[in-house]
């Protein structure tokens, strides 16, 4: 899945949730995707807009995987496939709206 089609599902799912409340920066390979949560609906970004309380890190084919609820993100987690600097209580508030 392009990074631009992963932004729009982001999107998609936000706008069904509460708001996040915090900014979270997804590192994909090459791409940036900038979730300001701050703001209802979000802005979601594929740009680096600034700082974050979480920066995530993850492949395109695991991003996917997670938006899916085909992967367990404390599985990805503890194997390695998703890494999280910053605030993991905010990791998982998102990972929560992902798998809504």
């Amino acid at each position: 899945m392009e990074t631009d089609a992963l932004i729009e599902e982001m999107r998609r799912r936000a706008g069904q949730n509460v708001k996040l409340g915090y900014k979270v920066k997804f590192l994909v390979e090459d791409d940036i995707i900038f979730w300001d949560g701050t703001e209802h609906p979000p802005v979601i970004e594929g740009k680096d807009l600034g700082d974050a309380n979480t920066t995530i890190t993850i492949n395109p084919a695991n991003l996917q995987k997670l938006l899916q609820g085909q992967l367990d993100p404390t599985l990805a987690y503890m194997t390695g496939k998703l890494k999280v600097e910053g605030s993991m209580g905010v990791a998982l508030k998102l990972t929560a709206m992902f798998s809504d």
